[in-house]
Order: C-alpha cells, then sequence, then structure tokens
C-alpha cells in the first residue's frame, strides 16, 4: 500500500520533473535511512509541497514525475538483480505492477509537456513514459510505457548503447539519443511512430556530438562535442543553414558547465536565454547565458550544490539544491530578480596556507554558510529542506584551500574560523577515487560536527571536478599522490596542535577513503592521529581484484588499481603495513557489501588478532547484518553515525 509519509527527508536524489513542470519526484531518507519516494506538488505561486510515498526503495531505484502527482518507479526486480519492475506510485493507493523486464539495465525518459498533459487528462492507454533497456549487447531496446496496466509497447531495437534524451518536439514523437556505437558518441533522432532513427549532429567523422538541450518553439539547441579539440559547448539552430558556434565564454578548462533549462515564453526576435550549472571543486554556481552574447551573467546564490537538473515556467526556474546546513530541497529562482541583485560575497573558496589557519574563536568566514545564517537572497526561495528537529540549526561549513606538497588542496571545513584548535578534529576521506566532497548536507558528517568536533573534509588529488589532469593523477598510482597529500596535511594539523596543547587529529574514511585512511595511520608519524575510523575499506587494489564482482573488478583495472607504487613507502597494502598501526581503531563493513566484499574486514581482523591486537581494546571490528556498500545512507545508518561520531570524538564507540 502506498500512502503519504509525514517525516522530513535529509537527503533527496534523483530529482526528475514532469513534462509540464507541475510536479517533481525524487527518492528521499529521513534521519535513519531507508529510502522512499517523494512527489512534490509546484503550484505556480506559493511553496512546492513534498510528499513521501511509503514505498521501501533502494539507491539503484529510479523515479519518475508524471504531471497528476504519481510516480513512476523503475527498481531492480528479481533474484539476481537481472531484472527490473516499474511500478506506479500514488498517495493511499495500492502501488501497480505496469511492466516486469527481464534486463540488467532500463532506463526511464518522461514525455515532454504536450503529452504530459493530455496523458494525463485521460485513462486510455496514452504513453506516460518511455523506456530505455540493455542486456549488456550493443543495442538499445525501446518501449513506450501506459498507466492503464497494458503491456509495454515495444517500438525499436537500436544498434549501439543508447543514452540522453532530448525531445524535438512538444507531441512525443521525436525523441534525440546520444547513441554510442563503433567507440563514438553520436546524436540520432528517433522516430517513435515510425521506430527508425536518422543522424543529427555529425560535426566530424572521428569527433563525438551529442545534444544537450533545445528548444521545439525555435530550433534553438545546445551540443557538446569535441569537434574544436577539446569537448566544449557549443549552440546552433537545429536544422538551420548556419554553422555550430562555439563561443570562448562556454570553454572554461576545469569547469564543467551543464545547460539546464531555457527560458520559457521568449516573444520574437529575443536571443534564447538558458541557465547553466558551473561546477568547479566542492561547490557549484548558476550562470545566465545569452545566446550570441560573449559572457556569463553569474547569478548571486548562496554557496552549496546544485542538481543538474531543472524546469523553467512562468513560477520561476526550479532546481534541487542542497548545502552543508540546509538539506536537499527544491529551490524556486526568480532569475530576473536575481540578476537585479547584488553578489554574494564569499561564494570561492578562501586561499590559506595551513601555517596561516586561524587558531582562535571568530566570526565565520562570509560565505561559510548559507542564507540559514542570514537573511535569504532577493529573487530566491528554498522549500522542504528539513530542520534538525530540536529547534536548533545544522552545522555551517566552507570551503578552504590548504597548502598541499604539489599545490592547493581544496576541502570542506566545518568548525567555523577556529576549526583548527577545536578540542577534536576529524580528517576526513572521501571514498571512490573518482568521487569528491561536495558543499552539500552529508548526515555522517553533520553528525561528526554536532558535538562540536570540527571536520576537514579534503579533495586530495584523485578527486573529481578539478579537471582530468587532478582527477587522473591516481590513476594507476591508488596510494601514491593521495597518500602524499593526505600525510602533509596530517603532519600540519598534528604539528598546529600539538603547540596547543590539543589531541592529534583523528582519520576517517569510506571505502577508497577508508583504505588511505589506513595507508596514512600506518605511515604517520607516531602521535599524530588520535584514532582510526574505517567503513568497508578494502586492502589493496589487488586483494579487491581478487575478491570483487565484475563491476568493480573492470573498474579497478581501468583506474590502474592493479599497478603497484613503486617509491620509498613500499607497497600499498593494508595487511603488509598492519603492524604499523598503532591507533586505536574502528572498522565497520556490511555482510552484504555489494562493492567492497566483507572478507577484505574480514581478513584485517584477523591480521591483527594474529598481530596480538585485542579485539575491544586496540581494535573494534562491527559487521552489520544485511547491510550493503552504502551503509551509511541505508536504513539504520543512524546507529552507525552515532557509533563513528562517539568514536573518533572519544575513543570509545557509543
Amino acid at each position: 500500500m502506498s500512502t503519504q509519509t509525514v517525516h522530513l527527508a535529509l537527503r533527496r536524489f534523483g530529482f526528475t520533473f514532469a513534462g509540464d513542470g507541475s510536479h517533481a519526484a525524487c527518492l528521499a531518507a529521513g534521519a535513519d535511512g531507508g529510502w522512499y519516494p517523494e512527489s512534490w506538488r509546484l503550484p505556480g505561486d506559493g511553496p512546492a509541497v513534498p510528499t513521501g510515498l511509503a514505498s521501501a526503495e533502494g539507491l539503484r531505484s529510479q523515479v519518475l514525475a508524471l504531471p497528476d502527482g504519481r510516480v513512476l518507479v523503475c527498481r531492480p526486480d528479481g533474484p539476481d538483480g537481472e531484472g527490473h519492475a516499474v511500478v506506479l506510485l500514488a498517495a493511499g493507493e495500492p502501488e501497480v505492477l505496469l511492466a516486469s523486464v527481464r534486463l540488467p539495465a532500463l532506463r526511464l525518459l518522461a514525455l515532454p509537456e504536450a503529452t504530459a498533459t493530455t496523458a494525463s487528462a485521460s485513462a486510455s492507454a496514452e504513453p506516460v513514459a518511455v523506456l530505455l533497456g540493455t542486456d549488456g549487447r550493443p543495442v538499445t531496446s525501446v518501449w513506450l510505457l501506459a498507466a492503464d496496466g497494458s503491456a509495454p509497447r515495444a517500438v525499436a531495437e537500436l544498434p549501439g548503447l543508447c543514452g540522453g534524451g532530448v525531445w524535438l518536439d512538444a507531441a512525443g514523437r521525436l525523441l534525440a539519443l546520444d547513441r554510442l556505437a563503433g567507440g563514438r558518441l553520436k546524436t540520432v533522432v528517433l522516430d517513435l511512430e515510425l521506430g527508425v532513427t536518422t543522424p543529427l549532429l555529425e560535426l566530424g567523422e572521428e569527433s563525438n556530438d551529442r545534444l544537450v538541450l533545445f528548444d521545439p518553439a525555435s530550433g534553438f539547441g545546445m551540443l557538446r562535442s569535441d569537434a574544436p579539440g577539446v569537448d566544449r559547448l557549443g549552440w546552433a539552430l537545429i536544422g538551420g543553414a548556419e554553422p555550430v558556434r562555439f563561443p570562448d565564454c562556454l570553454h572554461q578548462p576545469g569547469r564543467l558547465l551543464r545547460p539546464v533549462a531555457a527560458a520559457p515564453g521568449r516573444g520574437p526576435g529575443e536571443e534564447p536565454q538558458v541557465v547553466l550549472q558551473v561546477d568547479h571543486g566542492a561547490a557549484s554556481a548558476l550562470v545566465l547565458w545569452r545566446a550570441g552574447e560573449r559572457r556569463l551573467r553569474p547569478l548571486p546564490v548562496p554557496p552549496g550544490r546544485w542538481g543538474g537538473v531543472g524546469h523553467w515556467s512562468a513560477a520561476g526556474l526550479r532546481m534541487p539544491y542542497s548545502a552543508p546546513d540546509r538539506p536537499a530541497a527544491l529551490a524556486t529562482l526568480d532569475v530576473a530578480a536575481l540578476l537585479a541583485a547584488e553578489p554574494l560575497a564569499g561564494s570561492a573558496p578562501m586561499a590559506l596556507p595551513l601555517a596561516l589557519a586561524p587558531l582562535n574563536g571568530g566570526a565565520p568566514q562570509a560565505g561559510s554558510g548559507t542564507a540559514a545564517a542570514g537573511a535569504e537572497p532577493v529573487g530566491w526561495r528554498l522549500d522542504g529542506s528539513a530542520g534538525p528537529g530540536d529547534g536548533g540549526r545544522w552545522r555551517a561549513a566552507q570551503c578552504l584551500e590548504l597548502a598541499g606538497p604539489a599545490g592547493p588542496v581544496e576541502a570542506v571545513v566545518y568548525g567555523g574560523e577556529s576549526w583548527l584548535s577545536a578540542p577534536h578534529l576529524v580528517l576526513a576521506l572521501h571514498g571512490g577515487p573518482a568521487d569528491a566532497w561536495r558543499l552539500e548536507f552529508d548526515p555522517a558528517l553533520q553528525r561528526i560536527a554536532a558535538d562540536g568536533t570540527a571536520v576537514l573534509a579534503p579533495n586530495q588529488r584523485g578527486s573529481t571536478g578539478y579537471g582530468p589532469q587532478y582527477a587522473a593523477a591516481v590513476n594507476g598510482a591508488w596510494g601514491g599522490p593521495d597518500l602524499e597529500d593526505v600525510l602533509a596535511l596530517l603532519e600540519g594539523v598534528a604539528g598546529q596542535r600539538a603547540a596547543l596543547g590539543l589531541e592529534p587529529p583523528a582519520l576517517f574514511g569510506v571505502s577508497y577513503g577508508a583504505f588511505l585512511a589506513l595507508l596514512a595511520a600506518a605511515h604517520a608519524p607516531a602521535g599524530s592521529v588520535a584514532r582510526c575510523a574505517v567503513v568497508a575499506p578494502f586492502l589493496s587494489g589487488r586483494r579487491l581484484l581478487a575478491e570483487a564482482g565484475a563491476p568493480v573488478r573492470a573498474l579497478t583495472a581501468r583506474l590502474g588499481g592493479d599497478l603497484e607504487v613503486a617509491d620509498a613507502r613500499g607497497p600499498r597494502d593494508v595487511l603488509r603495513v598492519a603492524p604499523l598501526l598503532s591507533a586505536p581503531l574502528l572498522v565497520v563493513h556490511g555482510d552484504r557489501d555489494e562493492v567492497v566484499p566483507v572478507g577484505q574486514s574480514r581478513a584485517l581482523r584477523h591480521e591483527l588478532l594474529r598481530l596480538g591486537r585485542l579485539e575491544g581494546v586496540d581494535f573494534r571490528y562491527v559487521e552489520v547484518a544485511g547491510a550493503g556498500h552504502e551503509l551509511l545512507a541505508e536504513e539504520g545508518s543512524a546507529v552507525l553515525h552515532e557509533l563513528l561520531a562517539a568514536f573518533l570524538r572519544t575513543g570509545r564507540p557509543a
């Protein structure tokens, strides 16, 4: 039975918008984890209203908003996880199974505005979504799905693997897809009525060309292509005689520009306007660009992280937004009002050599929090962002750049300006390695910081968001340049805290970050690590290759995790450096981890016991029954957050 839930969400992801912009949907989770779908009503005026649907979902489920407030959910199905079920959810009604597809990969696409509105107003077999599926072969199957319980209608089987999905008409007949075939990515147009495809973008025989945004009313389209020599954004009037243009303002090396939405209701002779999201490092920004202009106009929005998708109508531009002290929710932006407003200060990270980091009290840096700490900026509103529930506020965080051995290292820092002199400090390492900390709400870090513990979460070399060269620094060198960055930060922080008579920092890491934290704890000078807590660690790239499933083995091999780092530190193998692990240690692992097998942590526990370490005294081992790799985001995660926060603060679990 699908009913309305009343608890407030702390995490949301996977937002989609109905074609007419009247509703949105996402996956949400409360304080104790456990994911469920939400349907958001988006009125033309007034706040957006979320309604939770009591359907237990996993992180691999997809949601799709329908114009009448109902939600389609595509979830893995079957004991082997090789199939998918598509169900229809509505508040107060039983879920309805619409399709069961025996394919390991299946994706939902919403219909355009006109088709979505027509379908929602009728109980007939009008389609409400497009399904794209593949079984791993270079073939993509396409179906049209209705909400009346009839079987999905097969449209076509296309050669190649197809992604993307941009509508070229309001009637829902012509769909642009990005097709990977022969090692090249090209956009083709699928005619859903005839089931045939035709080429759309062919800028060069060897180029990768894909459509990312299109306005059917004007023919204005934005595309991404490496035909100019590097991957760039361009624009054109699709079907026109003019060539594709690649403005310099849309090419910013090291930054990812993503078109979000085009302005609605453009009058005759008006240039198209597009809002783009600019991602660089931990934070993201929004800019407005008018076709033909040579500049981007920054929109003065609070620091944080935007969701990369949106819907722009007369009611405003709606986008997902999150900040360290603002759980993810939906923002409504008045773009014209934002353009007329004064820019916000402090949206860029402060460059700060670690040796000069403030040691005493002081007000938080400008821009270190979000609008929760002050007045809301003109032109935007955030709906549905939950508070802590005790009348207080979530802890704010800021972005700082600290000196590393090979250049600046950006970090998300909790603890205000006096973070370095807090009684307790945790150096937190993200997973990946192709990942990064973001300036967004993180329940685990928020819980660690709730008791006044400062948190330094660096994006060391290998992190994403700083350009391809920075991210590729650890390819073939797991525990190489990134470990050097972590050890340098650890040495600087521990040294300054020792001068103040404070305990050294604690280490915390998840997945790849747990592997890195264990290596750092082993190689750090004696007395520079107070304690170390790791979640779902692996022991080395080679040991992971020997135990993990096929997808993880493929990723590990692609990133060079099986290659040894040749330097004076020796092999990056946690078992071989286990004798050097002297700080109190907490190891947490789910016994159904599908990414890093629990055998990795069991082997570490056995090695510590062999070395004569006492379990419960020198180290603690917690194996969570029924938990997978994302155990800090699954149901019951609040208990683990308490366990980690207590151990990192005191060395004793809660």
